[in-house]
């Protein structure tokens, strides 16, 4: 039938292209791990040129990089030398993005075998990459900490500017971050809030780059670091608002319960709960929160990403009230629940 033809092209493509979304995310990985996008910020260039710098023969770079112009990361100037996108440049620019491209290798190796993977017949890698949701405490190697540590903190400038956006912090004295890392979202909280004073509690191994992180900013003196381990602790009193930014989808459904509890006993009456993460679609599944993070929390063998009204859910189990969940600006990047302690 002739008006179903144009349907089952556009759906014909859009199959096609999620088969190939594989090879997009190797095309990908290749132009990140070769520093391409660096190349061609400095001057356009040729294949040749190219091929020649990364010992990668003309006739496969110039492959690599017609496949970048396919995937709009690159163009090809009418010169015939290669260039950056909008898109290409923005790649560039986003902080930790290629950081993060890199980092998933371990997640592509966890997932070479779907199957195995589904069915827990694999060890995956991403389980040792993030060793403290299992409970690691302190004694982890320096080198490894500063790097998953990094790796939080350039991820959550994104996070923390969409957070800002969805939740004002007017009204707020004391702020602690529970799972804050080397303090990226606290610092950009406190750098919005120049009155705010802040507490930061998180394991003994990444105080140090914290404490670097708020010295640098010129915030020190309104920022307590606080060591700890909220698994197997209570937290600290002070703060009259707590903040979970990425924690609860790296744990299980009794850790974010325990969690929930402990937060709830920290805050005074009237003090606010702020989480923000990436979330699933709950009813209506979403590319972001059902595939991605649902599959990554699974490489990490503990946690999963959760809808927005199971995490509504939890916090009005240990007593919130007044829980909203305002619309998120950017979902794949993260989304936000707030409450308030009756």
């Amino acid at each position: 039938m002739p008006f179903l033809r144009g349907i089952a092209r556009k759906e014909g493509e859009a199959l096609f292209d999620l088969i190939s979304g594989f090879v997009y995310s190797q095309v990908l990985m290749a132009v990140v791990e070769l520093d391409i996008l660096a190349d061609l910020h400095k001057a356009p260039q040729t294949a040749r040129a190219l091929g020649h710098k990364h010992g990668i023969s003309t006739e496969r770079m110039t492959v690599l990089l017609k496949a970048a112009v396919g995937v709009k990361l690159l163009t090809i100037r009418r010169d015939g030398r290669f260039d950056l996108t909008q898109r290409g440049a923005a790649m560039l620019g986003v902080p930790g993005l290629q950081a993060m491209v890199k980092h998933h290798g371990a997640f592509y190796r966890d997932l070479s075998d779907p199957v195995a993977f589904l069915r827990e017949e694999t060890q995956t890698e991403l389980a040792d990459f993030w060793p403290y949701v299992f409970g690691a405490d302190g004694g982890m190697p320096a080198d490894q900490a500063r790097v998953y540590s990094d790796l939080m903190a350039d991820s959550q400038s994104l996070v923390a500017e969409d957070t800002l956006r969805s939740v004002s912090f007017k009204g707020i004295s004391t702020l602690m971050d529970v799972g804050g890392g080397s303090g990226a979202f606290l610092s950009a909280v406190g750098a919005a809030y120049p009155k705010l004073q802040m507490q930061l509690f998180d394991l003994p191994d990444v105080a140090p780059q914290a404490k670097a992180r708020f010295n640098t900013a010129g915030q020190g003196g309104r920022v307590d670091l606080v060591a700890g381990s909220f698994r197997d602790q209570a937290l600290p009193t002070g703060a009259d608002a707590i903040s979970l930014i990425r924690v609860l989808y790296d744990h299980s459904d009794a850790t974010i319960a325990d969690l929930l509890a402990k937060v709830y006993a920290a805050l005074p009456q009237g003090g606010r709960l702020i989480i923000s993460e990436p979330m699933s679609g709950g009813a209506k599944p979403s590319g972001p929160g059902d595939a991605y993070f649902a599959f990554y929390t699974m490489a990490m063998r503990t946690g999963r990403a959760r809808s927005a009204q199971e995490i509504t859910d939890f916090c009005s189990g240990v007593g919130f009230v007044q829980i909203e969940t305002p619309k998120a600006h950017r979902p794949f990047v993260t989304s936000v629940v707030t409450a308030v302690k009756p």
